[in-house]
């Protein structure tokens, strides 16, 4: 997916554990088969999962950034209705992997790409309650970092533009740049709050159609609320869309910053996945028809 993307292996893993982690040595070590587009991930025995960066990176600041995610992490972990990952610990760069990763506790489930989801205003409802419940954990004066989504949508002008340019074939881009341009005008967040900041698909755990766990809590961070709505479009369906706005009671100006964020999310991502991983590709395609209608 990556020009500069790193291939490991499980036996390259299985040796990176070895070393670091030798209590660990003994359990079997499998690669899990996932569309995201950030880590490949490996299960360990049954209780772990490893995450490795696609990008591998040496460097203390990746170690420090992989250290504060797993501390964000066990901050709002008790006061969210379902799971989300529980750190278990940071591995170093090696042989075979020049990199930092990571470790966690496996959490079972299936991603809500392309499950049969027989309630969806249950599980927008389901989600719902997990957004609420993270947007009421204490800030403690944090504020955003001026990193990823949740600042002003503005900033993500030039990406959109340039990816509307490479879209013209994917996608009805007039009808999208109108949107954009819309939602541009949707006034600033009075307050920010915790955000998962990534609520896909493929982030979310399920168990018979209803959420059992969020995972990837890698950009968790004090933001713009309005990046949480991205699943209204994303996922749901218009009844469960009403249902999950109505659940957040949200304002519409946070709504239209909502399409902004998921417009811009899903244009981005369009050109860029179309040939390398098509489930993002159609992720996107779904986002925008569902923003279009």
């Amino acid at each position: 997916m990556h020009a500069d993307q790193a291939d490991i292996t499980a036996e390259e893993v299985a040796r990176l554990v070895a070393d670091q982690f030798p209590d660990w040595a003994p359990l079997p070590v499998r690669p899990i088969a996932s569309p995201g587009t950030v880590n490949a991930l490996f299960r360990l025995g049954e209780d772990v999962v490893l995450r490795f960066p696609l990008r591998p990176n040496r460097d203390e600041t990746l170690r420090a950034e992989l250290a504060d995610e797993q501390d964000r992490c066990r901050l709002v972990a008790d006061r969210l209705p379902v799971p989300v990952p529980e750190p278990l610990g940071l591995g170093r760069p090696g042989p075979g992997y020049d990199g930092w990763w990571s470790a966690y506790r496996w959490i079972d489930g299936e991603t809500a790409y392309g499950a049969d989801i027989a309630d969806q205003r249950g599980l927008a409802r389901d989600l719902a309650g997990f957004v609420r419940a993270l947007w009421r954990v204490d800030t403690d004066g944090r504020a955003w970092d001026e990193t990823a989504r949740g600042g002003r949508l503005s900033e993500f002008a030039d990406g959109v533009a340039d990816a509307l340019s490479r879209s013209v074939e994917l996608t009805d881009t007039t009808a999208i740049d109108a949107l954009w341009r819309r939602c541009l005008l949707a006034p600033e967040p009075e307050t920010r709050h915790w955000i998962h900041a990534d609520l896909m698909p493929g982030n979310l755990l399920l168990r018979e159609g209803r959420l059992a766990a969020v995972i990837d809590l890698e950009m968790l961070r004090v933001a713009d609320p309005a990046v949480d709505l991205m699943p209204a479009w994303n996922l749901f369906d218009a009844a469960a869309r009403d249902t999950y706005r109505r659940e957040l009671g949200v304002d519409d100006a946070t709504w239209e910053r909502g399409r902004g964020w998921a417009l811009a999310q899903a244009i981005i991502a369009l050109p860029y996945y179309v040939d390398t991983n098509p489930v993002m590709a159609d992720t996107a395609r779904h986002t925008l028809d569902a923003l279009l209608e």
